[in-house]
């Protein structure tokens, strides 16, 4: 099978294919679900899986490499081959992703003279090594080898760090190494680029500018959006990342293809979960930590359900699939003769004769518009706010036919021997379709359609409104069938496309018999697997065998029974360290620490624990009691009691995910300083002087030219002193600049060590203005005198007390204080044709982690936006155990299972 590309797209056996590519990550749901996940992509239009390859899955510890079970990305490939979908394969090294530490091994930040994403012998030797055994996986199943790998991608975004020629020694090493490795499909790259690769865009918006860039760098290759963003990232206690609507999302879809995108990646296309210690961290405050649902707001949801995006983006592909002959080896035309009304946008793509243009509108309600083209026909369009339309112009449908459609089109091949269309709008529409032939068209239906035919025959134009039933229009041109099918978006919706020239739903010829089941022709690959209720045909139940598709109520099992194991904070005994360390240099990749040390106090007083180098969450306790939790981390503070004599200091941190983008990675998690008693720390947002006027960095939007912000301070007699906070370069501590390497003001958070800066008395700030609101900016100061001493650690790792000396007592009530809650509950019993999917509600909780049957499901914490923790049911036993940690030992009385709110829908088997 023959593979090329050209300046226009990617080139199959000698036809241009739009690459409709699903991202979709084998590592974020359990091996039993890709199955039904990468079905529902390929009914979705997708024709290709884009997906990234997690080192730190497949090698959890040095050399211990893992390519089982859920890990089994080969399998994963094969799959994809046995679907007939292509894969885009991006193994990194880095994934981003939001995945923990972007995708590296945690123990590969315990490597002396390592430093990520740079030419560095020590970080590239361990490169290769993941090289060699990843690639040998995909090597074998490029398309040169029989499989479906088409592209391979060298790194991952890393022009958001620097420009090309400065990432050459690093990209090309990398480039070079794939190839060594025997990758020989065309290699492709995002976000910056190397020789030899093939570059795409990430983005979500502005594809003129996007596209422009890649012109200009690589006129000759074609032009993919390797990331288009359909929704995004969420984390602990920001609002749901709902904002990209399915309206939006179609129309950034339009606007790919209108400047020239002959390939889109929509990622997400089903996001999964972020199971176990996976989810990472992110730059733009200091606590961006992302929720355990990888939902993503995407086609396909965290369950694999589908939603509006979906549709969305299936009606999109079904478009692109119809109309590519022309879209496909197009080139833009100037609209300038065509008039339209005030606040229409006008865009246009020609191949030949063959035109598609792209009527816009920024009008604040729906409106019937009128386009007049350079020949002087007017065209009706209605358009939406915010919508794009398609109009086609003289598409070429057969030999001698084409066609003029001022609405989308949705099918354009032979179905059961008779060339179809589909043209669809939105319910209660109009759309005006003509047609012109070289030969007479004969048109005999006796239907009640509003159409119009020329003296010669040979041009018929239909004003056809979309019902919510069905309309089949046939007609006779020059002795070829033509079908029209003419539908609204809800039956568009219910019409399926299985494979080329194959059909069902909509005006197609479908049979459900008895027990509910739909017979179509498809092919194997499809009819392999359940077909789900998302895609059942609805019918009347006097229409089947008189007995409604109806719901079935399902009943979740009780949680009940729970046993309570209190952490007993005065008994822990850990390992005895001078100055805390790390969770990766304490060989701990994930979990939680308890950190422990003893503090004398020569009276009863106040004092401010300041704790330099946090990177998580901290729970923070003074002789047992719990005093509040640390969520502002990098450098922090808190105010802790003490009183006379001795005081037993304890934090309790939990990993809450290592960066997964930043030119930090590898930061070290948990506590790795000790503390220091008598601090201060101080919000210096205010009082900082523009000129003559002061300004607070929360209070303002925008400052004339480019300002620099000055501030006073004082230390106190400290000795030293942190910026922490939203800082921003160049910045300077009196008059002199803090060197930030690789820091960059959008990251809008670093915890700054400016001891070697500071002066007894007044000391000067200096740094440009960069944006507002500022979430934090404090100065954190102390001596270096009232260092906390000996310190030690005990691991809570895997759910249950460590060997490192922690001791729990069962008992049937909850105590004060963080706790294990267990229960145990059966596997509930399902009906065959009941799809359902679990999940659990963790109400009355506060924060901790998951388990289930001993595997970590991840991280909880009642602050939102995530409310629900998916329990897969291939994970499940006929008994299972459900663990919780909880960090403030809150009852979990509240707790409860249910299943999603599709579940009740009954399933319906493809036979064929």
């Amino acid at each position: 099978m023959e593979f090329t590309y050209d300046e226009k797209s990617y080139i199959i056996n000698g036809k241009r294919v739009f690459l409709n590519s699903a991202a979709i990550h084998y590592f974020r749901m359990p091996k039993e679900e890709w199955r039904e996940v990468l079905v529902k992509a390929k009914l979705a239009g997708m024709n290709c899986i884009d997906t990234y390859f997690a080192w730190n899955v497949h090698e959890p510890n040095e050399g211990d490499w893992n390519f089982e079970g859920d890990a089994d990305c080969g399998a994963f490939l094969d799959l994809c081959a046995e679907l007939g979908l292509w894969v885009i394969a991006r193994p990194g090294p880095f994934i981003c992703a939001e995945w923990d530490f972007g995708g590296f091994p945690w123990w590969l930040s315990l490597k002396e003279g390592v430093k990520f994403r740079e030419y560095n012998e020590t970080y590239l030797k361990y490169v290769d090594l993941y090289f060699d055994r990843i690639t040998e996986i995909i090597r074998q199943r490029q398309l040169s080898q029989g499989g479906t790998v088409i592209l391979v991608q060298v790194e991952n975004e890393y022009g958001y760090l620097t420009d090309d020629a400065s990432a050459s020694a690093y990209m090309s090493h990398l480039r070079d190494g794939l190839l060594s490795c025997g990758i020989d499909m065309p290699l492709i790259t995002c976000v910056g680029g190397v020789e030899g690769a093939i570059e795409g865009a990430n983005f979500w918006s502005g594809a003129d500018h996007h596209y422009a860039n890649l012109v200009k760098k690589q006129p000759d290759t074609p032009k993919i959006v390797t990331e288009f963003w359909s929704g995004w990232f969420e984390h602990w206690g920001a609002p749901a990342a709902t904002q990209k609507t399915p309206q939006l999302y179609e129309k950034r879809m339009f606007e790919a293809i209108q400047t020239g995108f002959t390939g889109i990646s929509h990622y997400m296309f089903f996001g999964g979960t972020n199971f176990a210690g996976y989810g990472g961290r992110t730059v733009g405050s200091s606590d961006i930590f992302m929720v355990t649902s990888y939902d993503y707001d995407a086609p396909l949801n965290e369950y694999g359900r589908t939603t509006p995006k979906y549709m969305a983006a299936k009606r999109f592909s079904l478009f692109v699939e119809a109309a590519g002959s022309l879209l496909l080896d197009s080139e833009s035309f100037d609209t300038a003769g065509i008039a339209a009304p005030e606040d229409i946008t006008v865009r246009g793509r020609r191949n030949g004769e063959q035109r598609i243009l792209f009527v816009g509108s920024v009008k604040e309600e729906r409106e019937t518009v009128y386009l007049t083209l350079e020949n002087g026909r007017t065209l009706p369009v209605m358009v939406n706010p915010g919508e794009i339309v398609p109009v086609l112009d003289g598409l070429q449908l057969l030999d001698g036919v084409r066609l003029i459609s001022n609405t989308a089109i949705a099918c354009n091949e032979v179905v059961n021997g008779i060339h179809t269309l589909i043209v669809y709008a939105k319910d209660g529409q109009r759309s005006l379709v003509e047609l012109n032939a070289d030969e007479v068209i004969q048109y005999a239906d006796d239907q009640p359609i509003l159409h119009a035919q020329s003296a010669d025959g040979r041009t018929i134009t239909f004003d056809f409104y979309h019902f919510n039933e069905p309309q089949d229009v046939r007609l006779i041109i020059g002795g070829q069938e033509l079908r029209v099918i003419v539908l609204n978006t809800t039956a568009m919706d219910q019409t399926w496309r299985i494979a080329k020239g194959q059909w069902f739903g909509g005006c197609f010829d479908v049979d459900i018999e008895a027990g509910g089941q739909l017979v179509a022709s498809v092919n194997a690959s499809v009819s392999a697997v359940e077909w789900p209720e998302d895609f059942r045909v609805e019918r009347d139940s006097s229409e089947t065998t008189g007995q409604p598709v109806g719901a079935v109520k399902l009943k979740a099992p009780k949680l009940a029974g729970w046993v309570t194991s209190t952490l007993d904070l005065a008994s822990v005994q850990g390992v005895s360290c001078e100055v805390p360390q790390d969770f990766s240099s304490f060989s701990q990749p994930y979990g939680y620490i308890v950190y422990s040390s003893l503090i004398e106090s020569d009276s009863d007083k106040q004092t401010t624990l300041i704790l330099p180098k946090l990177q998580d969450t901290a729970r923070v306790y003074v002789n047992g009691a719990e005093i509040g939790l640390i969520r502002e981390v990098g450098s922090s503070s808190i105010e802790i009691p003490l009183h006379k004599g001795s005081n037993n200091v304890q934090i309790l941190v939990q990993n809450m995910g290592r960066l997964n983008f930043s030119p930090y990675l590898g930061e070290p998690k948990g506590l790795f300083d000790t503390g220091y008693v008598q601090g201060t720390a101080t919000d210096i947002r205010s009082g900082w002087s523009h000129g003559e006027e002061t300004v607070h960095l929360d209070r303002v939007n925008t400052l004339d030219g480019q300002a620099t912000l000055s501030r006073t301070f004082q230390v106190d007699g400290h000795d030293r002193a942190v910026l922490v906070g939203a800082v921003s370069v160049p910045l300077r501590i009196n008059g002199k600049e803090v060197p930030l390497e690789g820091y960059q003001n959008w990251f809008a958070h670093h915890s700054v060590d400016i001891s070697a800066y500071i002066q007894p008395g007044d000391n000067v700030i200096e740094m440009p203005y960069a944006k507002s609101p500022v979430n934090r900016l404090e100065l954190l100061t102390y001596h270096s005198s009232n260092a906390i001493g000996a310190w030690s650690m005990a691991g809570l790792a895997d759910g249950v007390p460590s060997e490192a000396g922690v001791s729990a007592s069962s008992t049937t009530e909850s105590k004060k204080g963080p706790a294990w809650h267990r229960c145990e509950f059966a596997k509930p019993e399902l009906p065959a044709d009941v799809h359902a999917k679990l999940k659990l509600r963790l109400t009355g909780l506060s924060k901790g982690s998951v388990w289930l049957n001993g595997i970590d499901l991840g991280r909880y914490w009642q602050i939102g936006p995530q409310e629900d923790y998916k329990l897969p049911l291939d994970w499940l036993k006929d008994v299972n155990e459900l663990v919780l940690f909880d960090e403030e030992g809150r009852s979990p009385a509240k707790a409860k299972l249910l299943f999603d709110e599709q579940s009740n829908r009954r399933w319906t088997t493809i036979e064929g």
